[in-house]
């Protein structure tokens, strides 16, 4: 199938596929001869498939590429993926952590806009200025 077909039945662009074949998570794909155009079989489908799979749980191409190569390793590779997908659950752990207290901090600057008794400076805008002179030099 061509690079557009290809495209077309992942459900993404033509750049994504060409972008992916640029870093390496395609291997080299046969070309017609005379015309260049690329010849991608049902494994390429399969890999493209599992490549957006797995991004939408967090992967990053770099990881993804370690999975994909764990894949030729059967049998050998199972504690490997165990601890990349418990690095990755560790990873968004700490993230959501973060996100929960970055939403206590903004809603505790909507609680200040809400009480706000004056026409004076807004007390949220006056709360992150007074943080920002508090925050380490960098």
């Amino acid at each position: 199938m061509t690079i557009g077909e290809l495209a077309k039945q992942a459900g993404v662009n033509v750049q994504t596929v060409r972008y992916y074949e640029r870093v390496k998570l395609f291997p080299a794909t046969h070309r017609w001869p005379g015309s260049g155009y690329r010849d991608f079989d049902d494994d390429a489908l399969r890999r493209l498939r599992f490549i957006l799979s797995v991004k939408e749980l967090g992967f990053t191409l770099r990881e993804i590429k370690e999975l994909i190569d764990l894949q030729i390793l059967p049998g050998e590779s199972c504690a490997e993926v165990k601890q990349l997908l418990e690095s990755k659950r560790d990873e968004i752990d700490r993230r959501m952590k973060e996100m929960k207290r970055l939403r206590r901090n903004l809603d505790e600057l909507v609680d200040a806009c809400q009480a706000r008794s004056t026409d004076a400076t807004c007390p949220a805008l006056w709360a992150m200025m007074t943080r920002a002179e508090k925050a380490p030099k960098r």
